[in-house]
């Protein structure tokens, strides 16, 4: 099992920037996809940005293509999110994930991970 911890939320205005990390103990995974979701109140989870373990390939939602930055440092099990140019929309409390074995395709559904953060809330004012 692997144990996440979200860290970098707050307040901000629209157009400013966040950076979230997500640190990663236990049985951490360095070849293991590693994902952001959000969720706002009354939506469904949703996928934000996802990296691969194995080639440090990353995948985002339309949305934020573009704005947002995903990133990990193996040596020091963190995962990060660079999130740009910030909108009221981007509200939501954002959590971090992790898969457990090696997963091919675009591994962006919350059913591909297996292990939770347990979230950090980013507000962006108008």
């Amino acid at each position: 099992q692997v144990q996440l911890v979200e860290s970098g939320g707050g307040l901000v205005q629209a157009g400013g920037s966040l950076r979230l990390s997500c640190a990663a103990s236990g049985r951490t995974c360095s070849t293991c996809a590693m994902g952001w979701f959000r969720q706002a109140p009354g939506k469904e989870r949703e996928f934000v940005a996802r990296i691969k373990g194995s080639t440090g390939s990353s995948y985002y939602e339309d949305s934020v293509k573009g704005r947002f930055t995903i990133s990990r440092d193996n040596a020091k099990n963190t995962m990060y999110l660079q999130m740009n140019r910030l909108k009221p929309e981007d509200t939501a409390v954002y959590y971090c994930a992790a898969a457990r074995s090696f997963r091919l395709g675009l591994v962006a559904a919350p059913a591909e991970y297996d292990d939770w953060g347990q979230g950090t809330q980013v507000t962006v004012s108008s």
